[in-house]
């Protein structure tokens, strides 16, 4: 995120501006997922999604008997998203989380290794739901790599353990623009809270991880 906690400007198009230790950094947060979630903004914006490529973390994935690349799966309500981007071209294992609407506009498509209509509690997805499932279908490490209204529906669940933040160089601003956890907000006094594990600079930026702090059962 930019020093003033935007992750895109305005207008919600890709955000470019983290240097090449920031992708490094989540190239090597990758390598140790079994799935990677991310919002249908989000892939708009970019047309594509994050690989692994260091030889390296490759093989330390072949020595682990794991796929080159974590399962990548969209989220998006609607389905409504453009077969042509890049994405549906890229060495990866495709999952689409979707409502029955969404998953009826991709029924007789092949991009999608599977189309998941995610379980619902009213309006809303039912992530606690989604989480268990996954965890029984063996993933149990999942990055979620944005954007800031997916996030917050997870935070909002208390499903998030760790919070990795890139603090890049610049200010974006703009009351539109959005930020790493969006959603309706939460009240100083129920904020979920956080414990910051590590931290390190790598030139201007500052790159941040925290755990979320939970009373002990």
């Amino acid at each position: 995120m930019s020093a003033d906690g935007k992750i895109t400007d305005a207008c919600h198009g890709a955000a470019r501006f983290p240097s090449v230790a920031d992708r490094r950094h989540l190239e090597q947060c990758l390598s140790t997922a079994d799935a990677t979630l991310f919002g249908a903004n989000t892939l708009r914006a970019y047309g594509t999604t994050a690989l692994i490529t260091n030889p390296t973390l490759l093989e330390q994935r072949r020595q682990q008997k794991r796929s080159p690349q974590p399962t990548h799966i969209v989220c998006s309500r609607s389905g409504q998203l453009d077969p042509t981007m890049r994405f549906f071209s890229q060495p990866v294992l495709r999952w689409l989380l979707t409502t029955p609407a969404g998953a009826a506009l991709w029924a007789t498509s092949n991009s999608f290794e599977r189309i998941w209509t995610a379980p619902a509690r009213g309006s809303d997805f039912d992530w606690a739901t989604i989480m268990i499932e996954l965890k029984t279908l063996g993933f149990h490490h999942l990055v979620v790599m944005g954007g800031g209204q997916l996030v917050a529906a997870l935070v909002a669940a208390d499903l998030i353990d760790e919070l990795w933040l890139t603090i890049c160089p610049l200010i974006i601003g703009g009351h539109r623009a959005p930020t790493p956890c969006d959603g309706e907000g939460f009240a100083l006094e129920s904020a979920p809270a956080l414990t910051l594990i590590s931290s390190q600079t790598i030139d201007s930026e500052v790159f941040l991880k925290y755990e979320r702090q939970r009373l002990s059962s």
